[in-house]
């Protein structure tokens, strides 16, 4: 395959005349089908599409037609976003009943405008209920670094693909940490922007209050290159009409010394192997944090967002558990039906605390601009690991994946999640995080972090990573 390490790279290439963009989809499409198979990332290709994409870039290159800042880069999207002449699957048997979709989901098609080239579409678990890809369905899609553990989830396979380098950028959805503990178990960049910034037209939804859509990628100028093309107000999408686009690639070269910067503690310092606390101080240090702040009662919004989000899921689906309730994944449909039967109350008084945390957190950020935290407690775990030891106690691994991720995405914050560079180690994330709309100063600082080689996608096929 034409080696270039990231989407920047490819849309350079495309736009000089270096390679053609027909000749690079090819290619990648060759890849897919020879490698996935063992990777079990892609559920699907659209390859007459993409190779008709490529042909009008190539043509419009030819002519001196401007092309896009994401000029013939291919990408692929978690299997919940509509692909115009496709049926969404969500990761679900029952979706296989669906007509096929009549018009692209608004995430794909501003990334197409800016140039991209959609080539398919991505494993997730089922209704992207989990965190960690094994699909009763579709299979799992093991972590390219160590094929005997989980990619992460729900996004396994966007994460997964761009680890593999089997596209450079792909997208995924976020409600309780669903972009974020893929991309740190899987070595790359994952970022869940501000709740509403992004449209979700055209996207499966779990949890109306908590999804968010987001991309991954291999380095922070991708993440910005894609974010900035897909944002803007979508009258198809009802929380993202009022915002008008705000470029954040201006500011990732200005340096952090104008930022103020700390270290979450409490709830989000307890509970973590050491290679996750190593990756932690190694962020910490290299960014001369001197600050700790707490986040008041984590472990209770942490609590709350469950509710919410069985809660909201569960309603979203009640027809069809009414009616194929054995059609589901044996993995999500005890916990759809348990929400189902949850108490009202319990999800008004999840929502009132919701309330209470937003304020708690919005004071915080008064005193700092950035947050640091680990992405998940620890290392990809084994495919068919069920329980790890946190602080001695023996827990069920999938639902404590989330365990530094759900209290942020609770109330909407933005947060990429960074590749920390450990040699020897399986991949590690750590989280940067900031007030609502204020992306920008996280790309700042994950590119700063990025600059001085703290942070930088895991190496795939790094023989060097112990298991």
């Amino acid at each position: 395959m034409v080696s270039f390490s990231n989407a920047t790279a490819i849309a350079a290439a495309i736009t000089q005349g270096e390679v053609q963009a027909q000749a690079l989809v090819e290619e990648t499409l060759h890849d897919i089908s020879e490698r996935d198979r063992a990777l079990n990332c892609f559920t699907s290709t659209v390859a007459e599409r993409a190779l008709k994409r490529a042909q009008a870039i190539d043509q419009a290159r030819q002519a001196g037609q401007p092309l896009g800042p994401l000029a013939g880069v291919p990408f692929a999207v978690k299997n919940l976003f509509d692909m115009a002449g496709e049926v969404t699957l969500a990761g679900s048997k029952i979706n296989r009943d669906h007509p096929p979709a009549i018009q692209d989901a608004t995430a794909i098609a501003r990334l197409e405008q800016a140039g991209a080239i959609l080539v398919g579409a991505l494993n997730m678990d089922e209704y992207a209920y989990g965190f960690v890809t094994v699909n009763h369905h579709y299979g799992a899609t093991p972590n390219p670094h160590a094929p005997q553990r989980v990619a992460g989830g729900s996004s396994g396979g966007s994460a997964a693909a761009v680890a593999a380098q089997l596209v450079p950028l792909t997208l995924g959805s976020d409600t309780n940490g669903s972009i974020r503990v893929p991309a740190g178990l899987c070595g790359v960049y994952g970022l869940k922007p501000t709740y509403g910034r992004l449209s979700r037209a055209g996207a499966a939804l779990f949890s109306t209050s908590l999804d968010h859509i987001g991309p991954f990628a291999r380095s922070v100028r991708d993440i910005a290159l894609s974010f900035d093309a897909m944002q803007g107000p979508d009258a198809r999408d009802p929380v993202c009409t009022e915002r008008a686009p705000t470029p954040t690639l201006p500011q990732l070269d200005q340096g952090i010394d104008d930022l103020k910067i700390a270290l979450l503690g409490d709830h989000f310092e307890r509970g973590m192997q050491p290679e996750i606390a190593s990756a932690v101080d190694s962020v910490a240090t290299a960014l001369a944090i001197a600050q700790k702040v707490t986040l008041p009662e984590a472990a209770r919004a942490r609590a709350a967002a469950y509710l919410i989000t069985a809660s909201e899921g569960s309603q979203l689906h009640l027809p069809r558990l009414q009616t194929r309730l054995m059609d589901f994944d044996p993995a999500t449909r005890d916990r759809f039906v348990a929400g189902a039967l949850m108490p009202q109350s319990w999800y008004l008084h999840a929502q009132r605390l919701r309330r209470w945390f937003r304020d708690q957190v919005r004071a915080v950020f008064e005193q700092v601009d950035i947050l640091i935290a680990p992405t998940t407690p620890c290392v990809a775990p084994f495919l068919d690991q069920e329980t790890m030891l946190i602080e001695g106690q023996s827990v069920l691994v999938r639902p404590h994946l989330g365990l530094y991720t759900q209290p942020l995405s609770f109330i909407g914050l933005p947060v990429l999640s960074v590749p920390v560079v450990q040699a020897g180690s399986l991949p590690v994330g750590v989280q940067i995080i900031a007030a609502p709309y204020q992306e920008a100063k996280i790309l700042q600082v994950a590119q700063w972090l990025e600059t001085q080689g703290i942070v930088a996608p895991t190496a795939y096929g790094n023989r060097a990573i112990a298991d």
